[in-house]
C-alpha cells in the first residue's frame, strides 16, 4: 500500500489547535478500522494500526489489513524523543493478493546516512539526508507536525529504492461519521502535482491528537483502498 496527505483556512485551523500543540508527542494506541479495497477484486475487511514503545526505548508502528483473499502488512521501527522528529530504523512491507506475494524491506544506517532496500531478494543502497522517513513513519511525523500547527508539510521518503518527496497540505475541515463516533477533522491531501492521476485523502481528528479516522486512496490503475475508524484503545 502507498500510502501513504489551503492556506485559505489557516486562520481557522490555528485557532482550533489543541492547547498542548507546543508539546507535541506520540502516545501508544491500538486503532481498528473497517477497510474496503479493490485490487482486481473488491474486498472488505479490517485493519489494525498499533503504536507501541519497545523495551529498548525505540518504537514500533504497524499496520495490518486483511480480507478473505488479500492482505497488506507494514511495520516501521523508529527512534523518537518528545519534541523531536521521528527517526526511522527499519521498514517492512508484505502484500498478498490471490496467492501472489510481494515483500520489501528498508534498513537505515544513520551513521552513514544511507538506507539499504531489498525487493525480490535484490539489495541496493542509497544516501539519504537527515530527516528522511519511510512509507509508514511519515504518517506519525505528520501527526506531530499538525499538532505543532503546520498546514503544509514535505517529507523525504525512502520509497522503492528511490528518495521521493511527499508533499501534503490541509485542504479543509470536515465532520466525519465513523463506527466509533462523529469527529471534527482536518482533511489533508497529498499534493502530487496538477497532472497526477493518483489521489490520497486523509481525515485526522484534532481531539484524538490527529489520529487518522478516515483514509481514501485511488491508484493510477483505478484500484482503491479505504479506512474508517471502528475502535480505539489507548493506555
Amino acid at each position: 500500500m502507498r500510502l501513504t496527505l489551503a492556506t485559505v483556512i489557516t486562520g481557522c485551523l490555528l485557532s482550533s489547535l489543541p492547547a498542548h500543540a507546543d508539546t507535541a508527542q506520540l502516545n501508544a494506541f491500538k486503532a481498528v478500522y473497517t477497510t474496503a479495497f479493490d485490487m482486481g477484486i473488491s474486498l472488505n475487511g479490517e485493519a489494525v494500526r498499533q503504536l507501541q514503545q519497545s523495551p529498548d526505548g525505540n518504537w514500533r508502528f504497524s499496520s495490518e489489513a486483511s480480507a478473505m483473499m488479500a492482505g497488506i502488512s507494514e511495520v516501521t521501527r523508529f527512534g523518537y524523543q518528545p519534541d523531536t522528529a521521528v527517526t526511522p530504523l527499519s521498514y517492512r512491507y508484505h502484500r498478498k493478493v490471490l496467492g501472489k506475494s510481494r515483500k520489501a524491506s528498508v534498513d537505515f544506517d544513520w551513521s552513514k546516512q544511507s538506507v539499504t532496500t531489498v525487493v525480490k531478494d535484490t539489495p541496493w543502497k542509497m544516501q539519504v539526508p537527515v530527516g528522511t522517513q519511510d512509507k509508514l513513519s511519515y504518517q506519525l511525523q505528520m501527526r506531530l507536525d499538525l499538532l505543532a500547527g503546520k498546514t503544509e508539510m514535505t517529507y523525504s521518503v525512502a520509497d522503492g529504492g528511490k528518495l521521493k518527496e511527499y508533499r501534503f497540505k490541509v485542504t479543509g475541515e470536515e465532520q466525519v461519521d465513523t463506527p466509533y463516533g462523529r469527529y471534527n477533522t482536518v482533511r489533508v491531501m497529498r499534493d502530487r502535482g496538477e497532472e497526477a492521476d493518483r489521489e490520497t485523502l486523509i481525515w485526522l481528528a484534532p481531539e484524538l491528537d490527529y489520529l487518522i479516522v478516515r483514509l481514501e486512496q485511488t491508484e493510477s490503475d483505478g484500484k482503491t483502498y479505504a479506512l474508517l475508524l471502528k475502535n480505539l484503545e489507548t493506555p
